[in-house]
């Protein structure tokens, strides 16, 4: 199921739909890193290109981080 969230990003209230376990990964990053959830979403705010939105860009960040977390299990 998609859910809508909000975050404030410099300053700036936004929002964003992601599915339940896309929701899940990036806490749990945020996590991993030690740093606040608002904080990663900046991150990868501030990183995104022009062209994507702000879900698009949060569901690529949990596909990147979970395929080289399986590259550096499997060597």
């Amino acid at each position: 199921m998609i859910r809508k969230h909000s975050a404030t990003l410099h300053g700036h209230r936004t929002s964003f739909s992601l599915e339940e376990p896309f929701w899940e990964e990036l806490n749990s990053i945020a996590a991993v890193r030690d740093i606040p959830l608002a904080r990663l979403i900046a991150e990868i705010d501030d990183s995104r290109s022009g062209g994507s939105n702000l879900s698009s860009a949060l569901r690529v960040h949990v596909l990147e981080w979970v395929r080289n977390s399986a590259t550096q299990r499997n060597g």
